[in-house]
């Protein structure tokens, strides 16, 4: 269940996190002795030297910046590929649509399976799928393979957004967090952006299907990298193996048992655990936070699928030169996740010292108003120059504040969930994940019909109108939040 309020220690953040061996001696009538992390305790991943743990956050964020990195990187060869294959445009950012909506409905699967066998084993398996799909969507001798080869790459591809966010909250304080947080976040964000970059040199220099030939290598390392430096983290795991390590030394099955052990036969466990994500999205803050995400991915990828033809008829540029334009929005994650993400920690910390050390989720949020006012005015300013075709600086200086708001509304909004949810932190940012992806993967194919009938200028605008709207949602929920979760709160 969402918490309320928690204070911010790893006792009472989460459950499991004990910092203490204890025996206990009949609480719910259990007389077997309890398995629990003491002080010190190496095996804890809250304990680990900030070098074994930025180790498993440097895997996991490349694999998070591949995922969408595969997403967007073959764009720039989209006229290439319809020409090769035999088909037309449209149909090509079909490969797109499928990848993305796969990497959304991937996490409501993958997400429970890490809480039920471990973080590890999923981010093993998924990823060495995704790297074995490369190969024949590099080979692919029809527009259907390559299309089918791409929605299944982006169900396995979604493991890294899947269980990052939980990974990081395993490891780390509250306290700590958002700016942690903040880095990895940079993969799913630089991802899409990086891409068509990298794209644009392959294609031109090496034909579309490089792409995918360079994402097999590349995925192949990140993967061998995986087995032999990835580490657990999930604490219902790691004490489940504590456990049975115990009674397997002692020959005494069944002595002893961890807070929040759960003894239920498997096909149970699973069924629970995949009905949590859509638990978790039907709570109204979740809700209105992944339709907030979701118009952000929508508008991203409506404006980085048309790049090409604003810059190459409107501007004249090569596709490499277009490639470099994304390096508007991705300066401005840079900027966002070295300036302003660590601040999110700072108002955090202070928020609940001023509350009497008991921290909240909705301590996470007052920073998202940054993204809330710079979203609605990027979009318009880039709308608009792009309409009276101004310099082109002119247009790509408002992707880079685009992409500041990016930032702040996706960072504050994952750490938002991670705080409510605690243990199940992977299920609920997969429950967020569903939306933002549906809505990437299908408004890019409505945008090129919005854009004929209406222009750049309004097009583009209609995304900054919506933005407007929304805009609000976390001030109310700074101020009602904790009320909401209340009444609306969600057994997990």
């Amino acid at each position: 269940m969402a918490q309320d309020d928690h204070p911010n220690s790893s006792t009472n953040e989460r459950q499991p996190l004990l910092n203490h061996q204890a025996t206990d001696s009949g609480e719910g009538g259990d007389s077997r002795d309890l398995v629990s992390f003491h002080d010190g305790d190496g095996e804890n991943p809250r304990q680990w030297s900030i070098h074994k743990k930025m180790v498993n956050v440097f895997i996991i964020a490349l694999m998070s910046i591949l995922s969408p990195l595969a997403s967007s990187m073959f764009t720039p060869g989209i006229e290439q590929i319809a020409d090769s294959l035999d088909t037309n445009t449209e149909t090509v950012i079909g490969c797109t649509t499928g990848f993305v909506i796969m990497l959304g409905i991937g996490p409501l699967f993958l997400a429970p399976l890490s809480e039920t066998f471990g973080r590890r084993v999923v981010y093993w398996v998924c990823f060495s799928i995704f790297t074995l799909l490369q190969i024949p969507s590099a080979l692919s001798p029809n527009i259907e393979t390559l299309i089918a080869m791409r929605t299944l790459s982006g169900f396995f591809g979604a493991v890294g957004i899947a269980n990052g966010g939980g990974t990081i909250s395993d490891m780390f304080e509250p306290k700590e967090r958002a700016s942690i947080f903040g880095w990895y976040l940079l993969g799913p964000l630089l991802g899409p952006t990086l891409g068509p970059l990298f794209g644009g040199v392959i294609v031109q220099r090496l034909g579309w299907r490089w792409i995918f030939w360079v994402l097999t290598i590349i995925c192949a390392v990140n993967t061998a990298a995986g087995f032999f430096f990835l580490h657990e983290t999930y604490t219902p795991v790691l004490l489940q193996w504590r456990k049975q390590k115990l009674e397997k030394d002692e020959h005494a099955p069944n002595k002893y048992r961890f807070e929040g052990e759960d003894d239920r036969p498997l096909r149970t466990k699973l069924i629970h655990s995949l009905g949590r994500p859509p638990r978790i999205l039907l709570q109204p803050i979740v809700l209105i936070m992944s339709t907030y995400q979701a118009l952000i991915f929508g508008t991203t990828y409506s404006i980085y699928t048309n790049m090409q033809p604003i810059y190459q008829d409107d501007y004249g540029f090569s596709t490499e030169q277009v490639g470099l334009l994304y390096l508007g929005p991705g300066l401005g994650f840079l900027f966002a996740v070295w300036f302003l993400v660590p601040r999110i920690d700072t108002v955090y910390n202070r928020l609940t010292k001023s509350n009497g050390g008991k921290s909240k989720p909705e301590f996470r949020l007052p920073l998202a108003n940054i993204g809330s006012v710079l979203i609605p005015g990027s979009l318009f300013w880039f709308a608009w120059t792009v309409q009276y075709h101004a310099h082109w600086l002119a247009t790509i200086a408002a992707t880079f504040f685009y992409g500041v708001g990016q930032v702040m509304i996706l960072n504050t909004t994952q750490n938002y969930y991670i705080d409510s949810f605690e243990q199940y932190a992977a299920s609920a940012i997969a429950a967020g994940a569903l939306f933002r992806s549906l809505f990437g993967g299908v408004v890019p194919l409505l945008a090129p019909l919005m854009f004929e009938k209406l222009g750049y200028g309004w097009g583009i605008s209609v995304f900054a109108f919506i933005s407007v709207a929304i805009a609000p949602a976390p001030l109310v929920f700074f101020y009602y939040g904790g009320k909401i979760r209340e009444r609306f709160s969600v057994e997990l």
